[in-house]
């Protein structure tokens, strides 16, 4: 998708790249919150970390061991609020069908493009991860907003990031992220609606980009990796 196709003007990051409370599968957690131990305590680093999470001195940054869904639920059993948040965030999970899972694992259905006014442009992933020739076209100047609806199961996934590069004729233009969360497994899918963006616009804008998306969690696994191009144009492709 076009991560941020003002080009670089605005990543939609606020000014220090770590907000005050965190989505975790549907549940807002207050910085400072004890609870966060569920799901091996979402980092800084998942929020604003250079595109390798590396720490000051080059190093790997090293989160907690994975527990599976089981092993969470035994942890501090007889502290009640805590219990009672874990249940929040876990819903109607099967235990017994994924309790003993330690690898979460998200599927990204769709992916989609909304403009006022217009259908939805649904794009449906390839299972090469990689279509083939254009994938979609804009009009300059225009009003839009990215949806992805994805799967988790299995286990929680704790950080999961969308990132986006966009290339002109060679030169990288764009490069962006956007923490989505952490979201417990369930069969019904989710549904992630980025802020609204504005396409460039000009005769400089115009033309044809290349890029390269990705969706990954705190611990750096790629869950998919899409390479596409795709047009901006002055005026909407005719169907």
């Amino acid at each position: 998708m076009p991560c941020d196709l003002e080009m670089g003007l605005d990543n939609n990051e606020d000014g220090n790249g770590s907000p005050e409370t965190k989505k975790i599968g549907g549940v807002e957690e207050e910085d400072g919150d004890e609870s966060v131990g569920l799901s091996r305590k979402m980092s800084e680093a998942s929020i604003c970390a250079a595109e390798d999470d590396e720490d000051e001195e080059g190093r790997k940054i090293e989160l907690g061991p994975q527990c599976t869904l089981k092993e969470q639920l035994e942890k501090d059993k007889d502290d009640e609020s805590l219990r009672r948040w874990k249940e929040q965030l876990l819903g109607s999970v099967d235990i017994a069908a994924v309790g003993e899972t330690l690898e979460p694992e998200v599927k990204i259905l769709s992916l989609a493009i909304r403009t006022p006014g217009r259908p939805d442009i649904v794009l449906q992933v390839p299972e090469s991860g990689n279509p083939k020739g254009l994938w979609f076209t804009l009009k300059e100047g225009s009003r839009y907003s990215l949806i992805f609806t994805f799967q988790v199961s299995n286990n929680i996934v704790a950080g999961l990031k969308y990132a986006n590069t966009v290339w002109k004729t060679g030169v990288k233009v764009d490069s962006s992220k956007e923490m989505l969360g952490t979201f417990s497994p369930q069969e019904e899918p989710y549904t992630h609606e980025m802020p609204e963006d504005t396409t460039p616009s000009g005769i400089f804008a115009r033309g044809s980009y290349s890029a390269r998306t990705k969706f990954v969690d705190d611990d750096d696994k790629c869950y998919l990796e899409i390479n596409y191009t795709f047009d901006i144009r002055k005026d909407w492709q005719s169907s």
